[in-house]
């Protein structure tokens, strides 16, 4: 017969172990001070400090040269922003929040009588988005699959992101 616990202690452990489903790495390296992305190189770089810990190939909005503004022209917004939000669950397999609009941009996109959009994130492929090409999201920044879950170990909430021409 078996014991009680022991079948309630296994439950438990397979319930946490479906916790880790996603595949994201545990990361304990240098902390990533600095996100910096090239728009036209379609490359993204993680930094400590001066060190480019790592980098990755990049899709972005579909009209990708220039600034991001107002909601709806397929562009990636361009400037000093932040990490401020993680989703485990996006439909986009994880993704990292950047903080568009920020004030210049809202009085920029109101003044054109424009909204300035929003929901911009680092984010995965997804399978439904495979082979959609070289740039096609609405504004975002897209990685592989593989890649999100790298970055979503190593980038925490606050960090710079640097995205520039």
């Amino acid at each position: 017969m078996i014991d009680r616990r022991v079948l309630i202690q296994g439950g438990l452990l397979l319930g946490l172990a479906g916790c880790g489903g996603r595949g994201i790495p545990v990361y304990d390296g240098p902390q990533v001070t600095r996100v910096v992305v090239l728009k036209n190189r379609r490359r993204m770089y993680l930094l400590h400090d001066q060190t480019v810990l790592k980098s990755f190939d990049i899709a972005l909005g579909f009209a990708p040269v220039g600034h991001k503004q107002f909601e709806g022209d397929g562009k990636t917004p361009e400037g000093r922003y932040y990490i401020d939000r993680r989703n485990p669950r996006s439909s986009f397999h994880l993704s990292l929040g950047i903080s568009y609009p920020n004030e210049d941009d809202v009085a920029r996109a109101f003044a054109s009588g424009k909204n300035p959009g929003g929901d911009i994130f680092i984010h995965g492929r997804a399978r439904k988005n495979r082979g959609k090409g070289r740039d096609w999201t609405a504004g975002c920044i897209s990685v592989k699959d593989g890649e999100i879950e790298t970055i979503y170990a190593m980038v925490r909430d606050g960090t710079v992101i640097d995205i520039l021409p």
